[in-house]
């Protein structure tokens, strides 16, 4: 019988290269991990809908047929992930993270959360929700670690 595969879904923050840290580090800890996530290309995301379906006058129905699409994608990955790590970043606010923290535990997958300390507070429902919270992004590789193989950090 061969291994298990992780599958890992990376929701969240889109403007920092934190998922290439994980990806690295899950590389280097040679973890059976394959990870996926939403679309971080921001135009492409906003703009699928248009591209595909035509155009719309009004913002709204822009923005609708592109979240519709999207969350095809993000939902069924969601449902199909054996952990969701979740990263909130400093200058936007993410509210694409919210759900989908909010959705990953309405289908009690385990979550990880990621943020740094400043967040605390108006994220606390949603750590409360988590099985973890970490701080940067070797701590989410080493929770990958103990959690795959039960290796604790060096």
């Amino acid at each position: 019988m061969a291994a298990k595969i992780w599958k890992v879904y990376l929701s969240g923050e889109i403007h920092s290269d934190w998922r290439e840290q994980i990806a690295d580090g899950i590389r280097v800890a040679s973890l059976a991990v394959e990870l996926s996530g939403p679309i971080t290309v921001h135009e492409d995301s906003d703009d699928c809908g248009v591209a595909i379906f035509g155009h719309e006058s009004d913002k709204f129905w822009h923005d609708q047929k592109g979240a519709k699409l999207n969350s095809i994608r993000t939902e069924t990955l969601l449902r199909e992930a054996d952990i969701v790590v979740v990263r909130f970043g400093e200058k936007y606010k993410q509210w694409n993270a919210a759900y989908d923290a909010g959705f990953a535990s309405a289908l009690g997958k385990p979550i990880i959360i990621l943020h740094q300390p400043e967040h605390d507070h108006p994220l606390k429902e949603v750590d409360a929700a988590a099985c973890a919270v970490a701080r940067e992004p070797r701590q989410v590789v080493q929770a990958l670690a103990y959690i795959i193989n039960g290796i604790m950090p060096e």
